[in-house]
């Protein structure tokens, strides 16, 4: 997950009253979400907020948040835990990486430094497994899923959500030039700015595909995809998935919300 110390607190995620919040599965929440996504680099904390809220909402949809216990795996500065224990759940966060934990000054409350593939927790604990944007970020996605199926309990929630390679924000920071090859866009970047990207293809960012992931999901004895459309456009646009080369090109980030079945 991408995430910098935020310059403009335009938002806080811990205030009653102030959340942002994109409701609704149409073209207006799909329009709301990116005006926030163009805060994403200068202004973090206004755009995972948004993010956050938006996200609770759709796993709302599928199974009731007070009361139950959610995991958030590699949540970063705990955007999305602060969203789900604002509904009433119990959430816990385990984020691999110091540095993105501590972006807001403090860890969250009770955050757990821990890696993705071995999850501090017991098999079959949680009524929801959260991620949101960490899978391209891993270098074996199919781990990483089969970690959060571990411990979702049968018949609970799991949050799947990345960024592909190919769209048009696949290579993050480097983006659209990651396009052209990851090579070029590295080079570009330092380039333009005179310093190394965060993200380095195959060290901490890695090509994840929909097809592929799409086809290991419905195969996968343990779940049941409930959800698959691109995250942040109108629900109608789902068919773009049934596309094989649009669905790389245009889906931006793919949105997978299962059921665990066994």
């Amino acid at each position: 997950m991408s995430m910098r110390s935020p310059r403009g607190r335009r938002f806080t995620a811990d205030r009653a009253g102030s959340r942002p919040r994109a409701r609704g599965r149409g073209l207006a929440r799909s329009i709301h979400l990116f005006r926030l996504f163009r805060l994403e680099q200068t202004e973090p904390e206004a755009f995972y907020c948004g993010l956050a809220e938006d996200s609770a909402d759709q796993v709302a949809r599928h199974t009731e948040l007070a009361g139950s216990t959610v995991i958030d795996v590699g949540g970063g500065a705990g955007y999305f835990t602060s969203a789900f224990r604002g509904r009433g759940a119990a959430c816990y966060l385990f984020e691999p990486d110091e540095q993105e934990m501590l972006s807001q000054g403090k860890p969250p409350q009770g955050a757990v430094q821990a890696d993705g593939y071995w999850l501090p927790v017991a098999d079959a604990s949680a009524d929801v497994c959260f991620s949101s944007n960490v899978l391209e970020h891993v270098p074996d996605p199919g781990g990483l899923i089969d970690e959060m199926i571990r411990v979702t309990r049968p018949g609970g929630v799991i949050y799947l959500a990345f960024t592909n390679w190919y769209s048009p924000w696949g290579g993050h920071e480097m983006s659209p030039w990651h396009l052209l090859g990851a090579d070029f866009a590295e080079r570009r970047f330092v380039a333009r700015r005179g310093r190394d990207p965060k993200h380095h293809v195959g060290r901490n960012l890695y090509r994840v595909h929909i097809g592929p992931t799409l086809r290991m999901m419905r195969r996968h004895r343990e779940v049941e995809i409930l959800t698959a459309m691109p995250r942040y456009y109108p629900a109608w646009c789902r068919f773009v998935l049934r596309i094989p080369v649009l669905r790389e090109l245009v889906t931006w980030n793919l949105l997978l919300i299962m059921r665990r079945t066994t």
